[in-house]
């Protein structure tokens, strides 16, 4: 035995390493299988008949695996299969999703781990697992999104080495027995039926790639006497002069005879400890802090988004038995909709008491080899967020509910987020009551694990399912939209029930009589990118104008959204990027290869946009900055339309922040997380104080967005010159602003200001406001 400091101990025994965790005589405590396990696949069926869940089967031959990890990544690393990246190999390696693959790990088990209850836990299974414990069946899993808990109690071997194994099978093999044949779905008919990331299956950013693995982490906890189930921590009321709290536990009783539960709740802000204690009757206990001149959590620009130290410690007969500690912010939300000026609806999230304009971006899975992504890849990723001013990351319905290592960024750099339920782009099969409990216990687990995160600020329902079920059934009012008990019964059901301190929202985008409404809710803006002649209105087939001037960023100017969630033009990743993964006699524009690093179905579209600013292209060199170049200025001209309507519009969330290949999509950070042009001009545009010039019906309008509580005042230059440097017009002023508000503070007649050959001359703005130096 091997002292790890205190309260730790490894194990050593039959080849085996774990730790083991807890606190005195009485604690939980929780023994850690991650770490190097054995892997080996099998044809489907085979694997059981020879003996892979017997403790007696030697496999010392079989390869080294990383837990958490996944399949894919272990083969990579073994040198098993190539790159999945590169060339075209994602195609080569499909018979890894065909395989039945095992994992197996032994392990000692302490006489003196015994408790009176005793749970092997996997906080991520891939997908489709059969779990044994020496060699009998300890319980069945197949949605990867949540944690599994088996009770082995009486199934541990104490004072022995054990041995665990798990089973994954084909997803394909389960969906060939599923029917499809009432519901729809984008990419693959059938992928509805499994709970399992949606993207995997293929989208129009990301090959298919059907992952399998133990993907998070794997603990088995012994308990005694009782045990807490849960914790949820609530602000009720939150200023700067006073914030009061509620702590709900839920515990129960593992052992006969207990007869006295109390929970002690502490909250520390690192200078002051608030401490209360409470009785756990019938399974709950609760208690009530009141804070005065409370650190308030706030977002990103907004304030320090400050998280105090929750600690939970449960009692049973006077003897402490388990304890929770978790990081929480003191904060409010509020989702506003109230009537405006223009005859719709605002939809402003309100922090605290005080309106936020959200600024950000959509989140995709950081890589499609899920559970392969290290946590200094998401504090990166969510740092590289923080510096581009954003506020708001969308975690986007197709995905997965993110690692604890993203959450954890979040919460720390004031990164609000948007959480998507996972359904995307589907009818979802809501008449299965089989699928209904699924999703229902999805649901629960879901928020248990996230309701504490200081960072969520909603629960929407699903990605675009409500618009898509509009738009195909718009003359049928009688269609079923499978689905919608989901999104309109079960989830709002389940939230009001196990959080009620967050708004929940139906679907993105949802509201109106048009569920992508441009009067209320929030808005997917594809129009611009899909060169659609704008607006359309609800009933309307779309159509389209893929001449120059159909195909423009301009275009963003005629958006009236309240809240627009999804927006966004390719731009390519960085050359060294695409001659990473492309071979060298396909390194040129529109081959075989290059088009393949393209998913979106109408490839024709890389090229619309360009030819609408920027010219085409001759070379790959020149499609890497011409399509950078038309990114990043169509980006920033969006951002500024909907940020100079700042609360008439309430957020701007462009599609997409990351990759989870690399490919050449919508991203502003590629694969690699190499920023593209865009990732700069997106941080200017988000920028606190924003000067914007706007050429409307020939006038040139100055607005100056302010997003600090408080007023900012500087000095402007406004000058018209043409590409020579020579001035036809220049003004200087001063400019007062007030907190939280977009102002226009200018306006000039352009044949006056000397602007008058628009294709030789150009406008711009530059000084200091708010003690920030501006451009633009």
């Amino acid at each position: 035995m091997e002292l790890l400091g205190m309260n730790h101990r490894k194990w050593k025994g039959g080849g085996t390493t774990q730790k083991i965790s807890g606190g005195g005589a009485m604690m939980a405590q929780r023994m850690d299988l991650c770490g190097i396990w054995r892997l080996r696949d099998f044809e489907p069926g085979e694997g059981e008949k020879e003996g892979a869940h017997e403790p007696t089967l030697d496999d010392t031959g079989w390869l080294e695996a990383q837990v958490p990890g996944t399949v894919h990544a272990d083969l990579l690393r073994a040198g098993l299969i190539p790159d999945p990246y590169y060339d075209r190999n994602v195609e080569k390696i499909k018979w890894v999703e065909e395989r039945e693959w095992w994992y197996r790990r032994r392990f000692f088990v302490p006489e003196d781990f015994k408790g009176d209850k005793v749970e092997l836990t996997f906080q991520g299974l891939d997908t489709l697992a059969t779990i044994y414990l020496n060699g009998r069946v300890v319980g069945f899993a197949r949605n990867m999104f949540v944690e599994h808990a088996f009770d082995v109690t009486d199934l541990l071997e104490y004072g022995k080495v054990n041995l665990l194994a798990v089973r994954l099978d084909p997803v394909e093999r389960y969906l060939a027995q599923k029917d499809a044949s009432k519901y729809w779905s984008a990419f693959h008919e059938k992928r509805m039926w499994i709970r399992k990331a949606q993207f995997s299956f293929r989208w129009d950013w990301a090959p298919r790639l059907v992952t399998a693995g133990i993907w998070r982490p794997v603990q088995i906890v012994a308990y005694r006497k009782a045990r807490i189930n849960s914790v949820y921590f609530r602000t009720l009321e939150a200023s700067e002069e006073r914030a009061r709290v509620r702590v709900e536990i839920e515990a129960e009783r593992v052992a006969e005879g207990v007869r006295d539960i109390k929970a002690r709740v502490v909250l520390s802000d690192g200078e002051r400890a608030f401490e209360a204690e409470c009785k756990v009757e019938g399974g709950k206990g609760s208690v009530e802090l009141t804070i005065e001149r409370p650190r308030l959590w706030w977002p990103n620009g907004a304030g320090q988004p400050f998280l105090h130290k929750l600690e939970v410690v449960l009692s049973a007969d006077g003897r402490e038995v388990d304890i929770r500690s978790e990081r929480v912010g003191i904060r409010t939300v509020e989702l506003r909709q109230e009537p405006d000026e223009e005859g719709g609806k605002s939809f402003t999230f309100v922090i605290n008491g005080v309106p936020i304009f959200c600024k950000g971006a959509d989140w995709i899975p950081a890589d499609s080899m899920l559970g392969a992504v290290k946590p200094e890849r998401y504090r990166k990723l969510v740092r590289m967020a923080a510096d581009a001013n954003m506020n708001m990351l969308r975690i986007w319905g197709g995905g997965i509910y993110e690692d604890d290592a993203f959450y954890d960024a979040c919460d720390e750099l004031g990164i609000m987020i948007w959480q998507d339920f996972m359904f995307a782009c589907a009818a979802y099969p809501d008449d299965d009551p089989e699928f209904m409990r699924e999703v229902e216990e999805e649901a629960r687990k879901v928020l248990l694990r996230l309701r504490n995160r200081a960072c969520i600020v909603l629960w929407c329902g699903n990605n675009e399912n409500d618009w898509i079920d509009e738009m195909r059934h718009w003359n049928q009012p009688d269609a079923k939209f499978y689905g919608e008990r989901i999104y309109h019964e079960l989830l709002p059901r389940v939230c009001q029930e196990l959080d009620p301190s967050r708004p929940y929202w139906p679907s993105s985008p949802y509201g109106g009589s048009d569920h992508n409404s441009e009067l209320e809710g929030d808005r997917h803006n594809w129009q611009v990118w899909g060169g659609q002649v704008y607006p359309r209105r609800f009933g309307q087939e779309p159509k389209a104008n893929p001449t120059p001037e159909g195909v423009s960023y301009r275009h963003y100017a005629e958006d009236p959204a309240r809240f627009v969630s999804e927006f966004g033009i390719h731009g390519s990743p960085v050359l060294e990027t695409l001659k990473r993964n492309i071979p060298p006699e396909q390194f040129f524009y529109d081959s075989e290869e290059f088009l393949f690093r393209i998913k979106d179905p109408d490839v024709g579209r890389k090229e619309r946009m360009m030819a609408a600013h920027t010219g085409l292209p001759k070379d790959i060199e020149e499609y890497e900055q011409l399509s950078m170049l038309v990114q990043a200025e169509g980006l920033k001209f969006g951002i500024e339309h909907y940020r100079r309507r700042k609360f008439l519009c309430s957020g701007c969330l462009f599609w997409q922040l990351n990759d989870c290949w690399p490919g050449i999509s919508w991203s502003v950070i590629d694969y690699y997380l190499v920023p593209k042009a865009s990732y700069f001009a997106v941080r200017r545009a988000y920028s606190p104080v924003l000067c914007s010039l706007f050429e409307r019906e020939g006038r040139l309008e100055l607005w100056v967005v302010n997003d600090f509580l408080e007023p900012v005042s500087g000095e402007l230059t406004v000058r018209v010159s043409d590409f020579e440097g020579r001035p036809s017009f220049e003004e200087r002023l001063s400019v007062e602003v007030p907190p939280n508000s977009s102002v226009k503070v200018a306006e000039y007649d352009l044949h006056l200001a000397g602007l008058k050959e628009r294709s030789r001359q150009f406008a711009i703005v530059k000084g200091k406001v708010g003690g920030l130096e501006v451009e633009n």
